[in-house]
């Protein structure tokens, strides 16, 4: 090993992004690439995978530049994408055969209720730990071999290849030496069996996807392959390590043990349970999937999404005028005690985990002439930890681990009334962490640990506790305040009548 600096490339669904972290793990410099958002038709989402590598590349080649440092210094590269976003590309050329097909995308929703009507949903349930939906990459793939002309003849004349944006990236990145991807991504593909960590023999067949298309699967600390010397200078790095992006947040906070969980704040909340070594199935609506794998060990976790969390936010910025900025909700909650009987069910799209009721739609409760902009301002804070205990219980339930705290991250977790509410609702401490670029920090440690920069007793030094959050509630009001919320869950879902949309 040379170098004592580690590159992340954070790939995300709206930019690029490449971090410089030094010996300490501690950020030095950054860049950053946004690039363009297709949306061809209703239910689309595209990207243009040749501007998804161009933007990640120059992202890192900026990163190097602010940091001072010569390519050289970089003892290994780390590497997190967005999820299940998925490209299919010529294995002579390297040209993509059409646009990636985004995570957010519906056009395969069709193909999914005939998977579950061939009899298929449990058989993949049992697999892959998954759903079955359009959120996930096998169906990607799938239709565009079939609806790309002449790729199907193409892939099963071993043509073609297939992946995740992490498989891309580092194909480009070794000029097509490593066809690769971790356990982490393979295991939001729906093709890939976690038990047994391999492609699935009949999933592949039931999907007519030809097994030559897809990548070797390693560990997340592996050897995924060199930089060529052209992208950096003459400087040939290693690439360490690939963690989808909540599995990074989930080893950048350090949960590497069973009972420890993180949540995103986002857009939508992403709240991670490290299971252990046992894999745990879910009967209350939440995932199974891969939290990590390094060495000989491997850890799963579940996973369960709220899809409004960040957006209720802005809906009182854009939608109610209310505040000017995001970051004003908390002075306006500030006002009032509390929410003063205000319940705000922000099912603007649908309820996630562990509901997935399509049909719920948001709803107010609980107005009274005394009413203030403030108590709707809490109100809406609250929803986000209110929706996140619904997962946290949920997770409890299936894996019979009672969490120890809940580790934080995302734009949110600035709001201190939010963050205290959290813990008051949960029962629990919430941790909000030092370093805010947790995804990136977590593929960087992985990244420095399998290139031994780093000794694995160091790296859970490398995020402390910025600020501790402790429940003051007491219980009964605590669940008095979640009862409530039940309530108002139940009267939200169902709301939109299918036959009538």
């Amino acid at each position: 090993m040379s170098g004592t600096y580690i590159l992340a490339l954070d790939q995300g669904t709206t930019s690029s992004r490449a971090i410089v972290f030094d010996e300490n793990a501690r950020p030095v410099a950054a860049g950053q690439r946004t690039f363009t958002q297709h949306f061809p038709s209703p239910g689309r989402v595209e990207h243009n995978a040749e501007e998804i590598w161009s933007s990640q590349l120059d992202a890192a080649r900026e990163a190097i530049a602010s940091a001072g440092i010569s390519p050289s210094e970089i003892a290994a590269i780390g590497i997190t994408n967005q999820r299940e976003t998925t490209l299919v590309w010529d294995r002579g050329t390297g040209t993509p055969i059409g646009p990636a097909i985004v995570w957010q995308d519906r056009r395969t929703a069709a193909l999914c209720e005939d998977l579950k009507k061939r009899g298929l949903e449990p058989y993949i349930r049992e697999t892959t730990g998954l759903v079955v939906d359009a959120y996930f990459s096998a169906t990607k793939i799938s239709w565009m071999l079939e609806h790309v002309p002449g790729a199907r003849a193409r892939a099963e004349a071993g043509e073609l290849l297939a992946g995740t944006v992490d498989s891309w990236l580092i194909w480009k990145l070794t000029g097509g030496a490593s066809h690769v991807t971790d356990v982490t991504n393979a295991s939001r593909t729906m093709l890939f069996d976690i038990g047994k960590l391999e492609w699935d023999a009949k999933l592949l067949q039931e999907l007519n996807i030809p097994a030559s298309m897809l990548p070797d699967v390693l560990m997340s600390g592996a050897d995924f392959g060199r930089t060529l010397p052209q992208w950096f200078d003459g400087a040939s790095i290693p690439i360490s390590s690939v963690l989808g992006d909540q599995q990074a947040a989930l080893f950048g906070h350090a949960c590497v043990e069973a009972g420890h969980a993180k949540n995103t704040y986002g857009t939508g909340c992403f709240i991670l349970l490290n299971t252990g070594t046992d894999r745990v199935d879910s009967d209350h609506g939440l995932l199974s999937t891969i939290a990590w794998g390094w060495r000989d060990e491997l850890h799963y976790a579940l996973e369960g999404s709220v899809f409004v969390a960040g957006a209720a936010v802005e809906w009182l910025k854009d939608g109610l005028n209310l505040i000017e900025d995001p970051d004003e909700s908390e002075r306006l909650a500030s006002e009032v005690e509390d929410s003063g009987g205000v319940v705000i069910v922000p099912a603007f799209t649908g309820l996630g985990a562990p509901y997935w009721d399509m049909y719920a739609r948001g709803a107010v409760f609980g107005l009274t002439r005394g009413t203030q902009p403030g108590h709707i301002a809490r109100a809406t804070l609250e929803s986000l930890a209110l929706q996140t205990r619904d997962v946290t219980n949920a997770m409890e339930k299936d894996s019979g681990i009672p969490l120890k705290e809940l580790r934080v991250d995302g734009g949110a977790v600035k709001n201190n009334i939010l963050m205290q509410f959290q813990a008051d609702i949960l029962g629990l401490e919430v941790v909000r962490t030092e370093q805010a670029e947790t995804t990136a920090l977590g593929a960087a440690m992985l990244a420095g640990l399998q290139c031994g920069l780093w000794e694995r007793e160091q790296f859970r030094s490398f995020n402390p506790p910025a600020a501790h959050f402790r429940p003051q509630m007491k219980a009964g009001l605590r669940e008095r305040t979640y009862r409530r919320w039940q309530n108002a869950i139940g009267r939200t879902r169902g709301w939109e009548d299918p036959e009538e949309s």
